[in-house]
């Protein structure tokens, strides 16, 4: 017992000192792996862009080709006003797009993934109704079984009556009329 609980005490002082051990590693490395942080330059202001294709990366900053100059996106403004640039003539994101034709393109977009929601919705309805169809199917058929079961053993009921007519005609069956109808057989 007494060798137990040594060993025990002893597996205990070695997790510990790798626990320990373990966190001294982890600290080290994340104290190694930090850096000293300044402060970011200024961004460019906009206005210093002289073309189109160093413009527009930015997302700050909107090309207008009727001016020819780089200024800043109206961000008050979802749409830039006329007063900036004519939607025609404004590129954002990319040179060959201009803004008027980028609004269409995200509308079909979002107009395209709304329909495709309202489609995937519909279909889903469709499906539970179909779920729910077959339970009225199945209840159809277990009634015709029934119906079937039933009329067959009307049919099994009318066979047997026949026959024991038959039997009785015959005299293989005792008429219970008769009273020594039970001594004619034997």
């Amino acid at each position: 017992m007494v060798l137990t609980m040594s060993t025990f005490t002893t597996g205990r002082r070695t997790l510990s000192s790798s626990v320990l051990c373990c966190a001294f590693v982890l600290c080290v490395s994340f104290v190694s792996q930090g850096r000293c942080q300044t402060t970011p330059p200024p961004p460019t202001p906009c206005a210093q862009f002289k073309n189109c294709d160093t413009c527009v990366p930015h997302a700050r900053c909107l090309w207008c080709f009727t001016t020819n100059n780089c200024t800043e996106y109206p961000v008050s403004w979802l749409l830039p006003p006329a007063s900036v640039c004519q939607l025609s003539q404004a590129r954002w994101g990319v040179c060959w797009l201009n803004f008027e034709a980028l609004i269409i393109a995200m509308a079909v977009l979002g107009g395209t993934i709304l329909i495709a929601i309202v489609v995937c919705c519909c279909c889903c309805c469709c499906c539970k109704k179909r779920r729910a169809g077959p339970d009225r199917d199945e209840e159809r058929f277990a009634r015709k079984r029934e119906e079937i079961k039933q009329r067959a053993e009307e049919r099994k009921v009318e066979r047997k009556a026949r026959h024991d007519e038959i039997r009785r005609k015959y005299g293989l069956i005792g008429d219970a009329d008769h009273p020594y109808s039970k001594f004619e057989n034997e």
